[in-house]
């Protein structure tokens, strides 16, 4: 492939890259990951509601891997709230897997930013064929699109298996008992989504310009490699 083509996959490779870099540090401090309703059981069983007025006991709530915020509901008008993990909720939540799920997504953002100064690097500079060429690109990719799938693994553990929505609205609730209706992901989940498919596209990128796949060798390059054996 002719040089300059060369240098404008790279480009638009560390292009991309630089986006999902800027995705994921919006996603991290916006509270758009999970929208969520949920149900008063106890107001609707001691007025015993029924049919349309279990409207009444309806409540939503929308939060991030920091803070969220959202309205309750018990027959007694909406009441909205605010809420924080740190230091709110450490007793509430899984500690281990949200504080694992923000980490992973710091070494999301770093590991994309290096691999958009790579891809640069690439295209206009001299790379060393092991850590800038594109061995390091494949590596690089590989291990960006993996955190990004361990962050929503993670986080979609917390909240599916861990019940992490009826965790929260039920903290510090002594009189009512909430249980989640419905769970959504919402904008900065899919953000993650987007960059790990990103990460991966790069990979096919830095095929299409003409690289190999990490331990996949040509017949001629076996060939070479046997001669110059024989040789020595």
């Amino acid at each position: 492939m002719p040089s300059q083509q060369k240098k404008v996959i790279f480009c638009m490779a560390g292009l991309l890259s630089f986006v999902c870099a800027l995705g994921v540090v919006t996603a991290l401090g916006t509270p758009l990951w999970i929208k969520a309703t949920f149900f008063c059981k106890t107001g609707a069983l001691l007025v015993n509601a029924s049919g349309q007025e279990l409207d009444k006991f309806m409540g939503e709530m929308q939060y991030g891997l920091f803070h969220g915020r959202g309205r309750e509901s018990c027959g007694l008008g909406a009441r909205p709230f605010r809420f924080s993990f740190f230091p709110n909720l450490l007793k509430a939540i899984p500690v281990s897997i949200h504080v694992n799920v923000i980490l992973f997504s710091i070494i999301l953002v770093v590991l994309t930013m290096v691999g958009t100064a790579f891809f640069m690097y690439n295209a206009f500079g001299k790379p060393f064929e092991t850590l800038h060429g594109p061995l390091g690109l494949y590596l690089l990719s590989f291990i960006s699109g993996s955190c990004g799938c361990l962050v929503m693994i993670l986080f979609a553990s917390e909240v599916k298996i861990h019940h992490l929505s009826e965790k929260i609205a039920n903290y510090n609730e002594g009189t009512y008992a909430y249980k989640t209706q419905s769970e959504k992901y919402t904008t900065s989940f899919w953000v993650v989504f987007i960059c790990f498919f990103v990460h991966f596209l790069n990979g096919l990128l830095i095929r299409l310009a003409g690289f190999q796949f990490p331990f996949a060798k040509s017949k001629d390059t076996e060939t070479t490699n046997v001669a110059a054996d024989l040789m020595y």
